[in-house]
């Protein structure tokens, strides 16, 4: 079994860097405006493209090794899909209500 390094250039250091501190102000602003439902999806997703870029470097592409370092991202990512699909369910019987309201 070789050992395989493998090096990351300044570039895509700085890449994941952008896309690190983009999905921070996507994250953020739901959190100011939880109740808008497209930027919520848009958070959502930004979770489980996560989820699947950490998934496929330690499963398909074997560039990360499972340690605490590569399940930390992999915790926080599963969970807060959990978290924000059971309060999808919430703002949709919320606007549920809205809307009768106004009828």
């Amino acid at each position: 079994c070789s050992l395989l390094l493998y090096a990351v250039n300044g570039l895509q250091a700085r890449t994941f860097g952008v896309w690190t501190l983009l999905s921070s102000v996507i994250r953020c602003l739901c959190a100011i405006d939880i109740r808008n439902r497209t930027l919520y999806h848009i958070t959502l997703f930004t979770f489980f493209l996560a989820l699947a870029h950490f998934l496929s470097e330690v499963f398909i592409y074997h560039t990360a090794a499972l340690t605490i370092g590569i399940m930390a991202p992999l915790m926080v990512a599963s969970f807060s899909i959990m978290g924000m699909l059971i309060g999808l369910q919430y703002l949709e019987v919320e606007a549920l209500s809205q809307n009768k309201k106004k009828n």
